[in-house]
């Protein structure tokens, strides 16, 4: 039986993927052939729709795993995505423990959280209703997106929360909210980032991170990152095309 994306994560398993915009199930079909572990689609700075992100899923799994990032930490944008399929959720602008459990909470069906019963295509579209309820609680991946310095500074008390499954740093928006916008090598950066990489690992929890090369992730794979995010379709699009246009006029 296929383990899946929650319990590899917690084994710190490699889990190598990117991040997918588009609409086209085609691409997420395509990049889930490729051999990647996992996709991350994004529903927060994407055009993607709750609709169109249960086709990307339907493309893609079972062959990968695929985790849906949601523009915020909001009970109808988390129930629905949990609803379509998602095996874990990624959840944006973690800055406090309050922020913290209530992702949690609302990733949790009763007791343990508040998620409310429906009846979509994670259940089965009712054929698995007893199986899946009885076992997402357990399954279901919790994933934190650090990306403000408020985190950084609160991470010891975040850390705490029971019920997070791995930390994902978000290196862009992190240098934003302190004045260095898209400087991810900056020395202060990469203290925050040091800290947050300190305190997860002392906790036990499980980091992961996003890069825009195989060269930016290298670092944080070494010391200990297993959540890999690189790239972003339209990149990949881009930077492949870009290339046999280089190589064939050069």
């Amino acid at each position: 039986m296929k383990a899946t994306l929650k319990k590899k994560i917690l084994r710190h398993d490699l889990l190598v993927g990117t991040i997918i915009s588009l609409s086209s199930p085609e691409v997420s079909e395509i990049l889930s052939l490729s051999g990647l572990d996992w996709l991350f689609v994004d529903l927060e700075h994407s055009a993607l729709s709750v609709r169109e992100a249960q086709t990307i899923l339907q493309a893609a799994t079972p062959k990968t795993h695929c985790v849906v990032r949601v523009p915020s930490n909001d009970e109808i944008w988390i129930k629905k995505c949990l609803d379509i399929g998602a095996e874990g959720i990624l959840v944006p602008q973690i800055r406090t423990r309050s922020d913290a459990q209530r992702a949690v909470q609302l990733c949790k069906y009763p007791p343990k959280g508040s998620r409310s019963v429906g009846v979509a295509r994670a259940q089965g579209y009712g054929a698995k209703f007893q199986d899946y309820v009885a076992s997402a609680n357990d399954e279901t991946a919790v994933i934190l997106q650090i990306e403000h310095m408020a985190a950084v500074e609160n991470i010891e008390m975040i850390c705490n929360v029971s019920g997070i499954d791995a930390l994902f740093v978000g290196p862009y928006d992190l240098s934003a909210s302190m004045g260095k916008t898209g400087l991810t090598t900056d020395p202060d950066v990469k203290k925050a980032i040091s800290h947050v990489t300190q305190c997860a690992t002392r906790a036990g929890i499980p980091l992961g991170i996003f890069g825009v090369s195989e060269e930016a992730v290298k670092p944080y794979i070494e010391n200990g990152y297993t959540l890999i995010a690189v790239g972003i379709d339209t990149m990949l699009l881009g930077e492949a095309a870009g290339k046999i246009s280089n190589l064939l006029k050069s």
